[in-house]
């Protein structure tokens, strides 16, 4: 058997999908299914069969994975860096666009500084990677997991408000209770394309009516509500870095949690500890900002 195929194995059983893997490990999927393969040759056993979803693992499959991460682990453990020094490797990390874009990327700089030898891909988008079929090292999550081989502890709540432009304030009737935003133009998530029902924030707010204006990003509602166009429901560590935008009904205040989620296998691994370590202090840190 060569040793060099069991990345291969491993990463179709995470993602399922043969082109997903090759994806992964930046390979075309022809080589990669070349060399599950000759895997399978040198074996003499099928480890996947075809579905129409995917790739599922056979009886075999099931039985080379917990040795192949076995060997996973032990290689990660094995020279990744000295107790207490600079930590190498690479790290996926999943979060919301909104916290993605406008928390965690501009503190990045200060962990790069301290760990050279980090490479750290932020997948900052609508929609999570899945820890559990290890797509990702770590998640930040909006709603802690129910299952799956994970390790999952609060990172941070954080407060969302009303915002709105300044100008569009002044252009526009007074707000003094929420049932007066039926005489405004709302703004807001596309309600069937929303990836987590923690999203639904409208339906909390006295007074509220279906968004006028709709998207599935919150950094396209942001520019929206700082263009003029309405009043959003935003993050306050958004809406408060904008200094275009006011809070609009102080007394309405809108609650949620991030999740930091790793898989049990990879938990230790030096570099998913050292980024859930500074995530962690960074978000103890900037609690304030974070709870608005």
């Amino acid at each position: 058997m060569d040793w060099s195929d069991l990345p291969i194995f491993l990463a179709i059983a995470r993602t399922g999908q043969l082109a997903k893997a090759a994806q992964s490990l930046e390979i075309d999927a022809t080589t990669a299914g070349r060399r599950l393969r000759r895997l399978e040759q040198s074996l003499g056993e099928r480890l996947f069969e075809q579905g129409p979803d995917g790739q599922s693992l056979t009886a075999a499959g099931e039985r080379l994975l917990t040795h192949a991460r076995a060997m996973e682990r032990a290689a990660a453990a094995i020279g990744s860096r000295d107790p207490g020094g600079p930590v190498r490797g690479t790290i996926r990390v999943s979060v919301s666009e909104g916290f993605g874009t406008w928390f965690v990327s501009r503190h990045l700089a200060a962990l790069a500084d301290a760990h050279p030898g980090l490479t750290i891909d932020l997948v900052a988008s609508s929609g999570f990677l899945n820890p559990t079929r290890r797509e990702t090292d770590i998640a930040v999550l909006l709603a802690r997991p129910r299952r799956g081989p994970l390790l999952t502890r609060k990172l941070a709540d954080y407060g969302l408000r009303l915002y709105a432009s300044r100008a569009y304030l002044a252009a526009h009737p007074p707000l003094a209770v929420p049932e007066q935003l039926r005489e405004h133009r709302l703004i807001g998530y596309v309600p069937d394309i929303l990836y987590a029902p923690e999203l639904r924030y409208l339906d909390e707010i006295p007074g509220a009516h279906e968004p006028q204006l709709r998207s599935s990003s919150i950094n396209a509602q942001h520019r929206m509500a700082a263009a003029g166009a309405g009043i959003a429901v935003l993050p306050c560590f958004i809406g408060d870095a904008d200094p275009g935008l006011a809070r609009v009904l102080p007394s309405v205040r809108i609650h949620r949690s991030f999740w930091l989620v790793t898989h049990e296998e990879t938990r230790h691994f030096p570099q998913v500890a050292a980024f859930a370590e500074w995530l962690t202090a960074l978000a103890t840190h900037y609690r304030a900002e974070l709870e608005g």
